[in-house]
């Protein structure tokens, strides 16, 4: 929102420039336009930059999400190799048994 301001400030500043009347006042729009549109360009960047570091944070907090998933996943399986085992072991002793 802000780059959309700053840009058509930029703008509103050149077209300024183009209907004034004497060359002083052209060149005072001129460098307001060119100040609106640095100001514009580090806006743009500083939005960048932000939106880089959140973009960082989520991918961290997924990728540490992932691995307590599969760490969950893998004890359940080791819990339910265990079951299946003892449950073996136990059909087969009331088999003998019988």
């Amino acid at each position: 929102m802000r780059i959309r301001v700053s840009a058509l400030a930029a703008l509103a500043a050149v077209s300024l420039g183009a209907a004034a009347c004497s060359q002083p006042e052209q060149d005072a729009a001129q460098a307001d336009a060119n100040e609106a549109a640095a100001d514009t360009g580090q806006a743009a960047e500083a939005a960048g930059a932000s939106l880089q570091e959140e973009a960082a944070q989520v991918g961290s907090a997924i990728a540490a999400g992932a691995s307590e998933v599969a760490q969950e996943v893998d004890e359940a399986t080791d819990n339910l190799d265990r079951n299946a085992e003892a449950q073996k072991a136990e059909t087969a002793a009331d088999t003998k048994g019988n």
